[in-house]
């Protein structure tokens, strides 16, 4: 009995260890956990969530230090605030390996961490606020923008003028090749001598190694498939071209028998937008549930149409639009851009489905079987009328009866006439020939 409980007891122990998390049991042996974060491409909200899981996955794995390697254009500010904030708030070390450009919003992500690496051949900087269309933001944006840039390089002891210089084409800081009217941009060498890299490496591993971390355990997360449809998807210029497919599909559908590709193709970008929005973090619950009442009264509207339900389901589908977006103002453009093309559809193809002329007066059938041309589905009998015969069976009120030498199935107006009695053709419609019994 006492070495059945020993032996209870030493299992017990097993399946703890079992499931003690493996970073848990890497600081038990001495071993520390570097994590690899790639900050790649667009900074957008897909980008957000992504960080913000990694940062979350390393902290609850008790990772010593977290890697951030970017490489970078830039992107949108809204978003780059939002992943300063999760850097601000996390209690791991971090640093940021540029390992080929940190442009931007970029360079502001960087500034956050607490040390910065680069690439021999990486840069950093350029980090002016564009809009959209290309020019340069307002100057309540550029202020709030070179202010954030600042505060990011005090957050480190960084000398705030170079990172004013990034985001101020004002500042002259010739000696650097970045006068005044240009942004700056430092290359490795110029960030180390100014105080904003700690040093120029050459991989991913003279970082660890300049860290201390040589024989760390390394973990590098990567973005799943659900985030990289979120990042995809939530780009601008995707959500222009997925409403425009939505809405042309949509309107072809509509001149089309059945449901086919173009329908799929429609509702798939529609589904595809909410999708990645809701992976996103834009597309809430008050999206999903306008969706929800659009659909519904569209489908009551096909199955009894008065056009009111019709209306309600189309303004609650742009409502579900308008609110799944980051920005709503980009959202109403990217929706005028793809209603502007579904109109543009509709009256091509309205008026090309002219089967006399257009495209279509060589594929569309024209000929009509019609009663004028001979085509009939049965020969209407009028010679009959007046014609007198014998009911052969009771007709009750249909039957059989017999005119001449000819047996024809017959009904009577209504009454019961008995066999054998002399009945006469009062009407004939169609294949139906109405009798009348003589009195």
């Amino acid at each position: 009995m006492r070495r059945l409980l020993q032996l209870s007891i030493i299992i017990m122990i097993c399946l703890v260890a079992g499931q003690m998390p493996s970073s848990l049991a890497d600081q038990e042996s001495g071993n520390d956990t570097v994590y690899i974060v790639p900050v790649e491409d667009d900074v957008e909200r897909g980008l957000v969530a992504f960080m913000e899981r990694s940062i979350t996955e390393a902290e609850e794995n008790f990772a010593d230090h977290i890697i951030f390697e970017i490489d970078t254009p830039g992107g949108r500010v809204d978003s780059a605030n939002e992943i300063a904030g999760l850097l601000s708030d996390t209690n791991t070390a971090t640093t940021a390996y540029v390992k080929s450009q940190a442009l931007s919003a970029g360079s502001y992500i960087a500034l956050m961490t607490d040390s910065i690496y680069m690439n021999s051949a990486s840069t950093m900087g350029a980090s002016g606020v564009i809009t959209g269309d290309g020019t340069a933001a307002d100057d309540k944006a550029q202020s709030a923008w070179i202010a954030a840039m600042e505060a990011a390089a005090e957050r480190q002891d960084r000398d705030p003028l170079y990172a004013r210089a990034m985001a101020d084409p004002s500042i002259d800081l010739s000696d650097m090749d970045a006068g005044e009217g240009e942004y700056l941009t430092l290359s490795p060498d110029e960030a180390v001598e100014v105080g904003y890299a700690e040093a120029k490496v050459t991989s991913r591993e003279d970082v660890i190694s300049q860290l201390g971390y040589e024989g760390a355990r390394v973990v590098e997360t990567q973005p799943t498939i659900s985030e990289n449809i979120a990042r995809f998807v939530t780009n601008p210029v995707v959500i222009s071209i997925l409403l425009s497919v939505a809405s042309i599909g949509l309107i072809v559908e509509l001149y089309s028998p059945g449901f086919g590709v173009a329908g799929i193709m429609g509702g798939a970008s529609l589904l595809l937008f909410f999708y990645g929005h809701l992976i996103a973090g834009f597309a809430g619950y008050e999206s999903l549930i306008l969706l929800l009442i659009g659909l519904t009264c569209i489908v009551i509207e096909i199955f009894v149409p008065s056009g009111i339900f019709g209306a309600i389901g189309g303004v609650s589908i742009l409502g579900a639009l308008l609110v799944s977006g980051a920005d709503i103002g980009q959202m109403a453009i990217s929706l005028s851009i793809a209603i502007l093309l579904a109109v543009f559809v509709a009256v091509f193809l309205f008026k090309k489905l002219d089967t006399n002329r257009g495209i279509f007066r060589h594929i569309v059938l024209k000929d009509q079987t019609s009663s004028e041309k001979g085509y009939l589905s049965n020969q209407t009998r009028n010679d009959l009328i007046g014609e007198e015969g014998t009911a052969l069976t009771f007709l009750r009120p249909s039957g059989t009866a017999i005119f001449g030498d000819e047996r024809l199935d017959v009904v009577t107006e209504g009454q019961f006439i008995d066999r054998n009695k002399l009945i006469k053709i009062v009407k004939v419609e169609g294949s139906r020939i109405v009798v009348r019994e003589i009195k």
